[in-house]
């Protein structure tokens, strides 16, 4: 079982790319959504499955959040280059700042023994699942070619964004507090 959990997460990470060239290249985005739905699920049923079955990991732990942003990566790259989105960019590219920082900040914390102040909150699930949300709602729009998804899309990215900061802020002030 442990296995099967962990190959839920190494495929977040290996199904990126894919859904990048899907997105980019092929534009096969009805594939792209399908791909994305199954690794969004897969991101939910690693972390059930291992809390049920007292299969938790520091590995899992570790790789986890890290497939998590492997995939965000992507698709924020992907969405920004198809609708050629100057919003889609600079939001995901704040994300993404976010997920450096609060990546240096667990690195920070481990080596001073606070691994507490970076551990993940309900609200980090919650930025990651209006994050999926967000892309799903992009993907949908492309797939359907309806510009309302698409412009909809913007507000559950936006909204993630807003969360994304309040959660890095958080991170950081538990992180300092000392």
């Amino acid at each position: 079982m442990n296995y099967f959990i962990q190959c839920l997460t190494y495929f977040r990470i290996l199904i990126a790319p894919i859904i990048f060239l899907l997105i980019t290249v092929f534009d096969s985005y009805a594939w792209a959504l399908l791909l994305f739905l199954l690794a969004s699920l897969s991101d939910y049923w690693d972390g059930f499955l291992a809390r049920k079955f007292n299969l938790e990991s520091v590995v899992g732990m570790v790789l986890d959040p890290i497939a998590d942003k492997i995939l965000v990566t992507f698709l924020i790259l992907a969405l920004s280059l198809e609708l050629t989105s100057i919003f889609i960019g600079m939001v995901g590219g704040i994300m993404l700042v976010r997920e450096f920082w609060v990546g240096a900040l667990r690195d920070l914390n481990a080596r001073q023994g606070n691994s507490n102040a970076t551990q993940v909150t309900f609200l980090a699930k919650i930025k990651t699942s209006i994050q999926f949300l967000a892309f799903t709602s992009y993907l949908l729009g492309l797939a359907l070619n309806n510009s309302l998804i698409l412009f909809t899309s913007n507000f559950f990215l936006f909204l993630a964004l807003i969360i994304t900061l309040q959660t890095g802020l958080s991170y950081t002030i538990a992180t300092f507090r000392r």
